[in-house]
């Protein structure tokens, strides 16, 4: 009997654990950056090459980094909820890996819903935010706080019941 619990055992073990694991939403992966300051961030321009922006420059209002990439075959599937979100906020484009002619090209295919797209063609920058894979989508707040992570291409859904709710409430919170 004994020669026959232990298997049993451990497949019920296996189930739980499996269990539980499909229990959890896959974009949701845990930020050490929540809660804390927006690592550093001091990038060229995408349209203004001598020109470097900081993540200082952006403080005093909300904003959305999103990382994307010529190359990546889902970062076109969001578009149109960034350029939603666009509407509502300062949308800061962090261009991965990429060659300059490249990403205007996906620019000039998509469209441009960024205020501003950054270069970060040594991916130094995307590693500093912690970027797993592209696209990821970063809010920050007026403080320049990161208050939400986003992996994947932003769904309808995911805009209207989470993302655009919390950037409504930070426009609202003192600066």
């Amino acid at each position: 009997m004994i020669r026959y619990a232990i298997p049993i055992a451990v497949f019920v073990v296996l189930v739980v654990v499996l269990g539980l694991g499909l229990g959890h939403d896959p974009r949701y992966v845990p930020s050490p950056f929540i809660g804390k300051p927006a690592p550093h961030l001091n990038l060229t321009s995408l349209d203004f090459p001598d020109q470097r922006v900081t993540k200082e420059q952006l403080l005093g209002r909300p904003w959305v980094l999103n990382v994307f990439a010529s190359w990546c075959a889902t970062c076109g599937e969001e578009v149109s909820q960034i350029s939603e979100l666009a509407k509502q906020v300062t949308m800061v484009g962090m261009n991965k890996e990429d060659r300059a002619e490249d990403a205007r090209r996906w620019l000039q295919r998509h469209g441009n819903p960024y205020a501003m797209v950054l270069v970060d063609s040594d991916g130094k920058a995307s590693i500093d935010w912690g970027v797993y894979a592209v696209p990821e989508t970063f809010i920050v707040d007026k403080k320049g706080i990161v208050r939400y992570k986003y992996i994947g291409a932003i769904t309808e859904t995911d805009l209207r019941k989470t993302i655009l709710p919390l950037i409504q409430k930070l426009m609202a919170e003192p600066a």
